[in-house]
């Protein structure tokens, strides 16, 4: 034994880790298999967490190589953002929080430290001290980077379901044949203004479209920039062929569009949405008659 101790004090405790964690491989990934960040993900297979419990340990040993135990950008981590931070996404998508990621990560370095503490229990403890506190930083790097990627991830989620409320908050509605209309509700700002737009150009495509109501009654102010982005609409929705209609400009609402001095003469406007769609239906040949007692005659 004195030789291996020899060796031993001759490399570095960096060194130390990287060949304790590729000669380990397979009993520390055989213990991270049974670790809830693993177990929760690889349901189907427990092979399938052996194995990336290995490529973790792999890539952490070409860490530890490269002396960079710190560096959360080394090249090393590379794969560990592949493989353990795409597990730690699918826990981030499966609705964990990122404390609960992190409790999982540091769960995985208890395993990791008593096979190293067995594995020189007569060399010096200072050597011992040493290579302990780099395996520590080295998975409190691993910790780091799987936040940063759960993270990551968890923005993403947040902007794909923002996305979805936008446009479940955005409904096209077919009135009647060649005639769709989209009920606007709620503030409009640009993220929402492109929804309206794209779901509207789908609509006239898809419903063969003639006529597109934009019907504004329930937004609560219009200023320029929302202007902009209606007549923008209506801009595209003439370049697909369909004439649009901007409908439910409120009394309010037109006052303001005059002081902000927005020029809409270009843009075929109706007082309500019942008054776009008798348009409609007249440009399309249609004879609108009122019920008897409910008012005026559509002609």
């Amino acid at each position: 034994m004195p030789e291996q101790d020899t060796a031993a004090h001759r490399r570095t405790p960096a060194q130390e880790v990287a060949g304790f964690l590729r000669d380990r491989q397979e009993q520390i990934a055989q213990r991270w298999a049974d670790a809830a960040l693993f177990r929760t993900v690889f349901t189907h297979s427990r092979d399938e967490a052996v194995e990336a419990g290995r490529a973790v340990v792999d890539a952490l040993a070409a860490v530890a190589t490269a002396d960079a135990v710190e560096d959360a950008e080394s090249g090393g981590f590379h794969v560990v953002r592949d493989q353990l931070a795409r597990t730690a996404a699918s826990r981030a998508r499966a609705g964990s929080s990122i404390t609960d990621i992190s409790r999982e990560v540091d769960a995985l370095r208890p395993p990791v430290t008593e096979l190293f503490l067995a594995e020189f229990p007569d060399a010096p403890a200072e050597h011992v001290r040493e290579c302990t506190t780099t395996l520590t930083v080295l998975m409190g790097t691993l910790r780091l980077v799987v936040l940063e990627t759960a993270l990551s991830e968890g923005e993403e989620v947040i902007h794909r379901q923002r996305l979805q409320l936008l446009e479940v908050a955005t409904p096209v509605i077919k009135l009647w044949e060649g005639i769709v209309a989209v009920p606007l509700i709620g503030t409009l700002d640009s993220a929402r203004s492109q929804v309206v737009m794209e779901t509207l150009l789908d609509s006239i495509v898809e419903q063969h479209a003639r006529f597109a109501i934009l019907d504004i009654t329930g937004v609560p102010t219009v200023d320029s920039l929302v202007a902009q982005h209606l007549m923008k609409t209506v801009a595209a929705a003439r370049l697909m062929g369909a004439e649009c209609i901007v409908s439910g400009i409120r009394p309010a609402i037109a006052q303001t569009i005059v002081h902000l001095g927005i020029d809409l003469s270009s843009v075929l406007t109706r007082a309500s949405l019942e008054d776009a769609l008798a348009y409609a239906l007249r440009q399309q040949g249609a004879d609108i008659v009122a019920r008897e007692g409910a008012g005026s005659e559509y002609r």
